[in-house]
Parts: C-alpha cells; structure tokens; sequence
C-alpha cells in the first residue's frame, strides 16, 4: 500500500521507549494517520500501569490490552519446555511471547479492518523476524511498517532526545537505559556496558537483578521444591494442584529467591551478528531441569536420544520466529507422543543458584533397581560375553583385514 493510502494503523505498543515514540512518528510520517495501539499482557505485570493514558496522551486513538498470559504459558511455553528447547542456553522467553502477541495482534488488525500493522523493533534484532512472519502467516497481505528501519533516529540517546521534545513521559534515563524485555517467563538485559563482553554484569548491584537474587546473596540454607507432572505438564507445586501459569509464577518467587537461572551469554543473532545478553529465568528454569529429571525414568533410550536432537531444531525454529510452520507443529506432535508416560514427581535442591536432584518418582518408570542392583538380581552376566562379541564383531573384523594388508 502507498504511504499516501495509510490511514489506519495497529502499533504492537509496550509504553517502552521505542514504542513510546513510534505513536506520534506514525502521526507526523503518516499523514496523521489514526494509531490503535495493542498491549498484549504476557505477565509483564507494572509494565502495563498508566499504559492507556500514556498512549492516548501521546495521540493513540484507543489502546487494547489483552490477557494473553494463559494461552502464552499453555499454548507456547509448556510446548517448548516439553520440548527440551534451548537456543544456545537461552531459555527462549522472548522468541515465544513474540508469535504469541503477534498473532492477537494481527486479528485486531483485521478486526479494526487496519490498513498496516506497526512494531518497535529494531532492525538489528530478532523481534522484527518473529512479529513479522506471524503478520504473514495470520494477515499475509497487510501493509508492515517498522520505523526503525525508515526513522532518522540512530540510537538509543536519540530516541530518548525525541522523547523529550514531544514530551512522552519515561520510565528510564541515559544512566539506567539498558534494554529489557519483560514478561512471567523471564526478563532479559543488553546493552550499556553488556555491550564490552569483558564486563562482569553487575549481579550485587541493587535494582539490576528483578526477578530474584544474586547466588551470593541467596540464603545460606537449601530450599527443596517438588514438581507433579501428568503427560509433560506441570500440574502440582510442593503437592498444590495448580494451573501450568500459577506454577510458573510460583517457581518465579521461589527461584529467584535462590539466585536460580541467571544466564549471561553471546548469542548468534538470526540476523548474523553476536550479542551479548543477560536472562533471569528462574521459573523456567527449574521447570526444565525437573521435567528432563522425570524423563531419564521414563523414557526409552533411542526415543530420548532422537528427542534430544530434536530440540535443537525445535529451539531454533522458536528462535527464528517460525512457529507458526508445518515443521514446528509436527515436531510439537513428535514431542506430545513421547510424554504419554512423562508423568511422576520430583523433587529439587536449590542451593544457591544450583539445582541438585533430590528424588524423583513415576508409574512408568523403566529403571529397576533389581536389575541394575550391584547386589544378587537375575541379571546373567555371562550374557554380556556374547554381546560384546557380536557388537564388536566389525571392529575385529576391520582389524584383520588391515592386519593382512
């Protein structure tokens, strides 16, 4: 569509600094075009506090704000934590809200019979991949516009500059500017002195770490937690039957409390460059490390082998924002049929920033203390003999052969 032509367009708004600003650009780049700003809640709790008038005051005409937050923990993170998905440590926090509130937001843009859907993301960054390809698998003919790719403003300093001479109010300044993104799943950091990555992050600085603490500053005592389990999913919290939401909120509190899931590391951008990000997962992760606990009973060694492979695909198709994808549902389906009999407790200790394994227990576990018992059992050991003959048959052979030549 010709910028001429825009007269309606949907900004995916956060009332962060990018998004801030991109309401009154929009205005003065789009022929005053009308601005509907969405705010989609994922638990990015105080973040959204005075979100309305702060964007009607900046010249949005309404603004949404939509619970996204169970169908975010349900329908995109208990699939990837089934999963075992990582990307590169990360516990993908960012990469699974992305399609989450794309895709509510595209069906307002529909809704709202929008002429273009807005983002505040960079062009430097993953975000703009993982809205944009959710916009085309949802509203595949709808205008995109992504100010930092058009604007003039060149830094973070700029936008600020910006800010201040349309007079948007802000939460942040030059000396606390750091980038975050926020939600129930985790909160990340970059940027400012991150930036050198031979700067220890500021762990023991009050106010840098929101979700918890540092392990330094944990307790000096451990703190068990016990995790139910029924087909993968989280459904009890030290014995609470709770929602897959309210456990991850409680391991929230009782991780971050702990100095547990504190990741800092250089990641390999979809984009092409390295970048240098801190994570607070604490929930998150203690869930992964209970549910890959529950899977070494009851799992099948080539099943739990060919899963472990998968996860890398799985991780990178959520962290290259193609979740919306023919590939991402069939593995999503090759996950769900190996947590049939993944279900069972198990028990952690944290300690500190650690977490150390402290009993876990299934119906459907498939190790036998009888069998694998160092006492008597009916295991014949003399078994062993003839396998070790036949598995090692091509290694001998191999070595008559190069013996003869």
């Amino acid at each position: 569509m010709e910028k001429k032509d825009i007269k309606k367009v949907v900004l995916a708004y956060s009332g962060g600094l990018d998004t801030s600003i991109i309401i009154p650009w929009l205005k003065e780049n789009y022929n005053n075009c009308e601005v509907i700003a969405v705010a989609g809640n994922v638990g990015q709790a105080d973040e959204l506090d005075g979100l309305e008038e702060k964007a009607l005051k900046t010249g949005a005409s309404k603004l949404y704000v939509l619970d996204l937050s169970d169908d975010y923990v349900d329908n995109y993170i208990i699939p990837t934590m089934k999963a075992g998905a990582l990307y590169e440590e990360y516990y993908l926090g960012t990469s699974h809200a992305r399609p989450c509130i794309a895709k509510a937001l595209a069906e307002i843009a529909i809704k709202e019979a929008a002429d273009a859907i807005a983002h505040g993301c960079t062009g430097k960054g993953n975000d703009q991949v993982r809205f944009e390809l959710a916009f085309k698998y949802f509203a595949p003919n709808i205008t995109i516009i992504a100010p930092w790719r058009e604007w003039d403003i060149k830094s973070r300093d700029e936008e600020i500059e910006y800010a201040e001479a349309h007079n948007i109010p802000l939460k942040i300044n030059r000396e606390t500017n750091y980038s975050k993104d926020k939600n129930l799943w985790h909160l990340s950091h970059e940027g400012m002195d991150l930036e050198d990555t031979g700067n220890e992050p500021q762990y023991e600085k009050e106010g840098f770490l929101e979700m918890g603490v540092s392990p330094i500053n944990a307790p000096d005592k451990p703190t068990y937690v016990e995790l139910d389990f029924e087909k993968g999913i989280p459904v009890a919290l030290n014995g609470k039957k709770m929602s897959a939401k309210e456990i991850v909120l409680g391991l929230n509190k009782i991780g971050g409390e702990n100095g547990i899931g504190i990741v800092d590391i250089v990641e390999n951008r979809l984009v092409g460059m390295k970048c240098r990000g801190v994570y607070e997962t604490p929930g998150g992760a203690i869930l992964y490390k209970a549910h890959s606990v529950l899977e070494t009973l009851c799992l099948d060694k080539m099943t739990m082998h060919e899963k472990q492979k998968l996860a890398i695909t799985f991780g990178e198709l959520v962290y290259n924002g193609q979740w919306f994808t023919p590939l991402r549902e069939a593995l999503s389906a090759f996950v769900d049929k190996t947590q049939e009999k993944v279900t069972g407790k198990v028990r952690l200790k944290l300690y500190k920033g650690n977490m150390i394994n402290a009993g876990v227990w299934s119906d459907y576990s498939l190790y036998s203390e009888e069998i694998a018992t160092f006492g008597e059992s009916d295991y014949n050991q003399k078994d062993a003999e003839g396998f070790i003959n036949l598995f090692g048959l091509p290694i001998k052979v191999q070595a008559l052969v190069d013996g003869k030549k």
